[in-house]
């Protein structure tokens, strides 16, 4: 019987050793497999912000504005040259703007004597071409001043492609529910309305084509000069603030005064010809009403009140 215990026992221990390595086994693999899968999902952070700082940078690109090669800018310019021969000029410069793909859009001449010819045009330019096209008209004689302006309409163009669109869509919906239209009443009431959205659709489609041939097609006046045609004066803006106001009264005033004085001027020969025999007539119609006066028998003056009788 001790025998039997002793080996029950030995075979207990044995068992136990044997499990416990196995526990130690098992927990040394989840503790590998836990360190393994750590890093991983370390490693597997920064992912997320390289994502996220790409989708950043495809939001700052797509919101980025567009080159200045994509914007819409309306190019307007004015160059005047002295030149020997006004009319030789002009025949050059027309032929400038059919060379850069333009057209003359004004063409305002006067002669003078003693070489005082003079004359504006106004030349529709690509914008592209617009730049080499002063060259060329400022070579042909003595450049005497040179302005030249831009505006940037890229802003006017995107916002009306939306309402553009937006207004298409409408007009569209309402195509759409003017032929499910089943009372008369109805249709008509669809008809109105299809009719005002294509009226704002077409004004809108007007004012982007408006501003594309602007943008696509520049507009420079040209003003030639002959050898002794006066030189044209610069605009002058005067000063602003306090004088500016003080200048601008002065101006309204004279000009006022101006209107009042011409008005009188015509006024005067009617009342010099109404106002003296209407004052003469008053005059004599006065003098004959004294007259019959002098010669009327003067009123009997009223008796005296009776005095009281005495006691």
């Amino acid at each position: 019987m001790r025998k039997r215990g002793h080996i029950w026992l030995g075979a207990v221990l044995l068992a136990g050793a044997l499990l416990t390595g196995c526990g130690a086994d098992g927990a040394a693999e989840d503790s590998g497999s836990g360190s393994a899968a750590q890093p991983a999902a370390v490693d597997a952070n920064p992912a997320e912000p390289a994502a996220g700082a790409a989708q950043h940078g495809r939001d700052t690109a797509a919101q980025a504005p567009p080159d200045v090669a994509q914007r819409s800018i309306v190019y307007t310019g004015t160059i005047t040259v002295r030149v020997g021969d006004v009319n030789a000029a002009a025949a050059q410069i027309t032929g400038i703007a059919g060379g850069t793909g333009g057209f003359v859009g004004g063409d305002d001449r006067h002669s003078g004597a003693d070489g005082s010819d003079t004359a504006t045009l106004k030349l529709r330019i690509p914008a592209a071409k617009f730049g080499s096209a002063l060259e060329q008209i400022a070579g042909l004689g003595e450049e005497q001043s040179r302005a030249i302006n831009t505006e940037d309409v890229t802003e006017q163009v995107v916002d009306l492609d939306a309402r553009i669109a937006v207004q298409q869509a409408r007009v569209d919906s309402g195509r759409k529910l003017l032929g499910q239209a089943k009372s008369l009443d109805d249709l008509v009431m669809l008809e109105k309305e299809v009719a005002s959205r294509e009226s704002d659709l077409a004004s809108l489609q007007a004012k982007k084509r408006r501003l594309a041939d602007l943008t696509a097609l520049s507009t420079v006046t040209v003003v030639l000069l002959g050898p002794e045609a006066p030189a044209q004066p610069a605009e002058d803006d005067g000063p602003a603030g306090f004088l500016g106001g003080l200048a601008g009264g002065w101006r309204a005033l004279v000009a006022s005064l101006g209107v009042l004085l011409t008005v009188l001027g015509a006024l005067l020969p009617w009342l010099l010809a109404l106002g003296l025999p209407a004052y003469g007539l008053l005059h004599l119609s006065r003098r004959y009403r004294r007259a019959r006066g002098g010669e009327e028998v003067p009123a009997t003056p009223a008796p005296p009140a009776e005095t009281p009788a005495t006691p």
